[in-house]
């Protein structure tokens, strides 16, 4: 007996209702029609079988990456591939690490992305399985009733996966463009977060650099006061004052170098560095800041043309609509057989034929299915459209900081660094003609370092909120305000008198 079992709704109660039609030694024209037929849909589908792409679909990461980024990205699935990125790695880091080698290492080097690249391959894998025919199956039974014996054979093939081939091959397509898509947006995303860490970092180093010389600056004003103290110059107070301010410049400079250690640990594993390219070496200070900063009027519709999660998401709810359109179709037939019969007995002639079997709907109608495929569908249609309220709403909120930041930055460059110099100058012109005390030049001098770290702080928030504004036009950004206690810029330690 031949089966071709067509299921649309798996766990489903077969309810068989089988018709036997036995025919004598020929098979007769009907049979031979049916073979035929049964032969050359065959033939037709296995020639269009669907069969795995030379690069798994990564050619589309690589493009938007290089359009988007400028940079190369590479899957490493074989030891050589990964050896060949491995060389390329330890080149990068043999000099000063910029932040376009820094995102460069990450993608190459990032054993996460590397995984999610593996998303890659399941989804062209159910592409792949969607195209081709299942496998057909033979059963041989022998039956024995006194001296009779009845040998039974029998070749099954699945109908139903038949039928609705063409548009289960749609479905997985929309999921593997999805899966493509997904993929892009996390090479995107790891891009903008060692963006910001590396920002984080080197900005770190420049602020350890500078609490460094506001702890020199108090210590040295400690030890004299210590002096002036014991030679009965100076009183208690005066001496606790300064006592004071070397205090807490001692522990902001901890607190500094603390930060630094927890930045570069973040971009040494967004890099996915160990060992000893834990080494790397970062330049000694932040980007400048630009003359202008830049203007996008329409941001917000750039971001709904550009966004590579709401594309994902758009692919996503056509593909349920499609599901919905299966369902609909198939609501109706959960169980089909066809079989061709072959049944040979030693003491009675042989039995050929074919054998229909249908699954009554009797009590399952498919209404469950269809409703469960439009709740999923309206799910996805309100979750699309939230998502883009939410789009807008980012990058609204990443422009308005990128100009923010941009402005402070600048105020600071202008403004407070240029006028500290200027205090400093003329308080060491007073120093030198005795209007004012060493005490009073040290303050000075805290004060002034002070102003300095205040601007790299600011410039690195400004490059920060650059990377957020330029992940929200791309994807979904993680705009998390920079903590500015990590790195303090000491105030309370550079106090005057």
């Amino acid at each position: 007996m031949d089966n071709i079992m067509v299921k649309t709704l798996p766990g489903a109660t077969e309810i068989g209702v089988p018709t036997r039609l036995r025919t004598g030694g020929d098979r007769g024209p009907l049979g031979r029609r049916c073979t035929a037929l049964l032969v050359s849909a065959a033939a037709v589908l296995l020639g269009g079988c669907a069969s795995f792409s030379p690069d798994g679909g990564f050619e589309s990461v690589q493009q938007v990456t290089q359009q988007r980024l400028g940079k190369d990205v590479q899957w490493a699935r074989t030891s050589d591939q990964r050896t060949t990125l491995d060389t390329r790695v330890g080149e990068l880091l043999a000099k000063p690490l910029s932040v376009d080698d820094a995102v460069q290492i990450a993608l190459l080097n990032n054993r996460g992305l590397q995984a999610s690249f593996s998303e890659l391959g399941i989804a062209e894998s159910d592409l792949v399985a969607a195209g081709r025919l299942p496998n057909p199956g033979f059963s041989f039974a022998r039956l024995r009733r006194g001296d009779e014996v009845e040998l039974e054979r029998s070749f099954g093939f699945d109908l139903a996966h038949l039928i609705t081939m063409p548009l289960a091959r749609q479905i997985e397509t929309r999921r593997f463009a999805q899966a493509r898509q997904l993929a892009a947006q996390e090479v995107l995303s790891l891009a903008s977060e060692v963006r910001k860490a590396y920002f984080m970092a080197v900005a770190a180093d420049q602020s350890v650099h500078y609490m460094g010389q506001v702890r020199s600056a108090a210590e040295a004003a400690a030890d004299l006061a210590g002096r002036l103290a014991r030679a009965g110059n100076w009183t208690k107070l005066q001496q606790a004052r300064e006592q004071g301010f070397y205090a807490d410049a001692a522990l902001n400079l901890a607190r500094a170098e603390q930060a630094q250690v927890a930045s570069r640990e973040r971009l040494t594993r967004l890099m996915g560095l160990w060992g000893d390219q834990t080494a790397f070496q970062l330049p000694e200070r932040l980007p400048d800041l630009p003359k202008n900063a830049d203007e996008l009027p329409d941001v917000e519709q750039t971001a709904i043309a550009q966004r590579l999660d709401i594309q994902a998401a758009k692919q996503g709810t056509e593909q349920l609509a499609r599901n919905l359109g299966l369902s609909r179709a198939t609501r109706f037939i959960n169980v089909l057989e066809l079989g061709a019969v072959h049944n040979s007995s030693n003491e009675a002639p042989t039995q050929r034929g074919f054998e229909i079997s249908l699954e009554l709907p009797l009590f399952d109608w498919g209404t469950a299915r269809t409703a469960k495929a439009e709740a999923l569908y309206m799910k996805a249609v309100n979750r699309t459209a939230q998502m883009a309220v939410d789009a807008r709403s980012e990058v609204r909120q990443a422009y308005k900081g990128y100009r923010s930041q941009f402005e402070v930055a600048r105020h600071y460059r202008d403004e407070i660094v240029p006028l500290k110099q200027r205090i400093s100058e003329e308080n060491q012109l007073r120093y030198n003609g005795m209007l004012i005390g060493v005490f009073e030049l040290l303050a000075d001098a805290r004060s002034q370092i002070d102003s300095v770290n205040g601007y790299i702080l600011a410039l690195r928030d400004f490059w920060i909120a650059r990377s957020d504004l330029d992940m929200a036009l791309t994807g979904k950004p993680s705009l998390n305000t920079p903590d500015a206690a990590a790195m303090s810029t000491g105030s309370d330690a550079g106090g005057g008198h």
